[in-house]
């Protein structure tokens, strides 16, 4: 509990080690929530707690695999153990297959894109669930993170897009399922923020017509900000899908 006799907001963020899990765990660290970081690589989210240092909220590392559900449950039990509650899981880890063509795509392949983003988003939300429902004050919110590609793919993506789709699909689901639990569920659809992972953006990216082009990207503390906006909302209201995109990039209309 807080001085006020409020208790203090708690949030999980997966995929913590990096990127714009990273920046989002830090933005609600500094807009005073404690915050759980839950990725595989413990000096990744060390590092990620460095960068909290002397924020208003706390911050604590948990190494967790999203695609094993025994990794999951612990995970859960270690956030109930350390904070008592969860007001905020942001579903973010997620990975990618090799660009090739989907007859060249492997079976291992597509299963290991399947688990981390749709089969681990599935597990943690559960988990989230749970406690929220559990616990008193009861409900929480939960924020998948989607992304462009849950409405248009790009070349050679298949699993990718497969999962983000399906995710939109989850977020509806959850949504629905946990209203009479004061559980909201949200999905924030993400093009082009400045990460490791877009750095190859100013080379040049596949476009849908065979062509190879840079394309623009924005800060992604720029998304950090829309997901602490979802995240601070009250529980009466709820932003079921939000795009936060590079303002340029080849997405409305022919690019």
């Amino acid at each position: 509990m807080t001085a006020s006799g409020e208790h203090e907001r708690v949030a999980l963020v997966t995929g913590a080690g990096s990127g714009v899990g990273r920046a989002v765990a830090v933005a609600l660290a500094k807009a005073g929530w404690a915050v759980a970081l839950a990725g595989r690589r413990q000096a990744a989210l060390d590092q990620t707690a460095a960068l909290g240092e002397g924020a208003a909220g706390r911050m604590s590392a948990i190494v967790a695999d999203v695609t094993d559900a025994g990794s999951v449950a612990a995970l859960f039990g270690a956030v109930a153990g350390r904070f008592g509650r969860l007001d905020l899981l942001f579903n973010n880890a997620g990975i990618g297959a090799p660009p090739v063509s989907m007859e060249d795509l492997t079976l291992d392949q597509w299963r290991a894109v399947v688990d981390t983003n749709l089969t681990g988003a599935f597990l943690c939300a559960q988990q989230a669930i749970r406690m929220m429902k559990a616990q008193d004050p009861q409900g929480g919110r939960i924020i998948n993170n989607g992304s462009i590609s849950a409405h248009s793919p790009r070349p050679r993506s298949a699993p990718y897009t497969a999962t983000k789709h399906a995710i939109t699909g989850l977020t509806k689901a959850i949504a629905l399922d946990g209203r009479g639990f004061n559980i909201a569920c949200g999905q924030i659809d993400i093009g082009n923020a400045a990460t490791d992972l877009t750095a190859r953006m100013a080379q040049g990216v596949p476009q849908a017509d065979g062509r190879l082009a840079p394309e623009p990207t924005m800060a992604v503390a720029d998304v950090a900000g829309a997901v602490l906006y979802m995240a601070s909302l009250p529980p009466e209201a709820n932003v079921p899908f939000m795009t936060v995109m590079a303002t340029t990039m080849p997405f409305i209309g022919r690019g």
